[in-house]
């Protein structure tokens, strides 16, 4: 059902702790995406990243220092992963240090490629200057011809190495040639929109939205020029389980596990096949309370920044909690923060299989008592799984794919309408200092997350109670499961209020009185009559009935 999916040819970055491997894979890649510190031991699983040199695409792997005896039970899985990138790398670039000479780590390094089927490159970095770049010739007794002198963090010789690394890759595979193709038609056709051959996608403005409201047509939402495959995001506290998960998906040991906190520090992007589609796995960080990540090392800092910016770019988060100590403050500010973000939201309660005495309402009373907690997700749904025995590990995914639809539903305006006036008639909003607010329309303005603007009298007034109400009636009818919703309260434009005024005082027959006219208006805007027009011209001081002296009112005569 799932596989790995990895068509691209594979350049793995390896060498001895603290020699730039992360600094340059970061300048191929063209972002930063390893965490690069001034310290040893920094980085531990592979990071996967795409790349692109003169129109050749291929995946560069980072891998942590490569040691024979590193004497950490940590560091020995660092080893493992490193060594797994060897061997499924194409080709592969030692990474050796210019400022510190040949080591004897170097050479024990240097003998653990000989065996590797892949070719190899010998990058010599930190040659800075031109001093460097002279010194940099003792690699060449490592016994590879294709030695390069670069710096990594300025770039110097970078572009010669990626040279080389083109012309060293196999040939084009004809998954690669397709792809190819299909992008060119993708750029051709980006041309034509960019020229108006082609009609184009907008977002209406305050009018639009109105007239289509009105009329009961449409409104075209946001159009989403991203990539299609659903991009998943785990995340939650350090030592919950997360990157067991992503191993029990894959079917591999695709990240180090261990029971120390804090094992996991970059964000690790794995794709794989999901039925007919393509899903982006995203292994991050443990997310630490403020206090504890700013006391720490720099690592664990950016560790924690580069996880919420994965819950940024992702499409949905999986929040994976310890079913054993159950839910923490800390879980609520991550699932906090991801609802805020606008993501959808999926709940696995991990370590299952260790919750004793178990009957079948053990899982329903978690779930109750986790949304009184934390009412704010009553939206997300919740899986029960165990990542050690791959207990239910797929149902993650098949949740986080269908919440990643609900994310895209789009509802038709006249549907919304429909039921936004029957909660209307069943609850009208609470009155506020203004007056009774009146809502007239709805429509959907966006997805991803879904969007609505709601156009009102006395928008303002309108009780978070009541757009609770709201929001409610909406899930009811359409769904929207794990996906928050956003609800936009609009003042409807004066000038469209009156135009419709003037529209139903045509149907009735009346019309608005002249400037100077004596005829009492009343609160609505039509000619009072009755005892509110003798009120209103007594008020205005015209004829009608008068006071006398001492206040007390005289019948009018004649």
């Amino acid at each position: 059902m799932q596989s790995r999916v990895i068509p691209l040819p594979i350049v793995a970055i390896v060498g001895r702790p603290n020699v730039g491997k992360s600094t340059l894979f970061n300048r191929i890649v063209g972002r930063r995406t390893a965490i690069v510190e001034d310290r040893a031991r920094t980085t531990r699983d592979r990071i996967y990243g795409e790349a692109d040199w003169n129109g050749r695409r291929f995946i560069v792997v980072d891998t942590g220092g490569l040691e024979i005896h590193p004497g950490d039970p940590i560091e020995e899985k660092v080893q493992e992963q490193a060594r797994l990138a060897i061997g499924e790398a194409d080709l592969i670039v030692l990474v050796v240090d210019s400022i510190t000479g040949l080591t004897p780590a170097d050479l024990e390094a240097a003998d653990l490629l000989r065996t590797a089927k892949a070719p190899v490159l010998v990058a010599a970095n930190k040659s800075d200057n031109d001093k460097r770049e002279l010194e940099a010739a003792e690699f060449y007794q490592l016994g590879w011809e294709e030695t390069y002198a670069i710096s990594a963090a300025h770039g110097r010789g970078v572009a010669d190495l990626l040279d080389a690394i083109v012309w060293a890759l196999p040939p084009e595979s004809e998954q690669e040639i397709a792809r190819k193709r299909r992008a060119a038609e993708a750029d051709e056709w980006a041309k034509d929109m960019a020229a108006g051959r082609l009609s184009q996608i907008l977002d209406g403005d305050d009018a639009a939205v109105e007239l289509a409201a009105e009329g009961g047509s449409d409104l075209p939402i946001e159009f989403d020029d991203e990539d299609e495959s659903v991009s998943i995001a785990l995340v939650g506290r350090p030592n919950v389980g997360k990157s067991s998960l992503l191993n029990a998906l894959l079917g591999e040991d695709r990240a180090i596990v261990s029971d120390i906190p804090g094992t996991t520090r970059d964000a690790i992007d794995t794709h794989l096949t999901w039925g007919r589609s393509e899903v982006v796995i995203i292994d991050t960080a443990g997310i630490r309370r403020p206090g504890k990540v700013a006391g720490g090392q720099a690592a664990e800092r950016y560790s924690t920044l580069r996880a919420l910016k994965a819950v940024e770019r992702a499409d949905v988060a999986v929040l994976v909690i310890d079913a054993f100590e159950g839910l923490t403050s800390q879980d609520a500010h991550v699932a906090g923060f991801v609802s805020e973000e606008g993501r959808g939201l999926v709940i696995a309660l991990n370590k299952w299989d260790i919750v004793a005495e178990k009957t079948g309402r053990t899982f329903d009373e978690y779930v109750d008592a986790m949304r009184r907690e934390v009412p704010f997700l009553d939206f997300a749904p919740f899986v029960s799984i165990s990542a050690k025995t791959g207990q239910r590990v797929s149902r993650v995914l098949e949740l986080a794919v269908d919440v990643w639809g609900e994310r895209r539903k789009r509802i038709p305006t006249p549907e919304l309408n429909r039921v936004i006036r029957s909660a209307g008639l069943r609850q009208a909003p609470p009155t506020g200092k203004l007056g009774p607010p009146k809502i007239f329309y709805a429509t959907q303005v966006a997805v991803a997350p879904p969007t609505f603007i709601f156009f009102a009298r006395h928008a303002s007034q309108i009780h978070f109670s009541y757009k609770r109400f709201l929001e409610n009636q909406i899930r009811s009818e359409f769904g929207f499961d794990g996906t928050p919703i956003r609800l936009f309260f609009r003042e409807r434009a004066s000038g469209r209020s009156a135009q419709g005024e003037e529209r139903g005082r045509a149907r009735s027959g009346t019309s608005r009185p002249r400037a100077g006219s004596s005829g009492a208006v009343g609160k609505s805007g039509r000619p009072a009559t009755g005892q509110a027009a003798v009120k209103g011209s007594v008020r205005k001081g015209t004829s009608g009935s008068k006071r006398s002296t001492s206040g007390q009112r005289k019948p009018r005569t004649g």
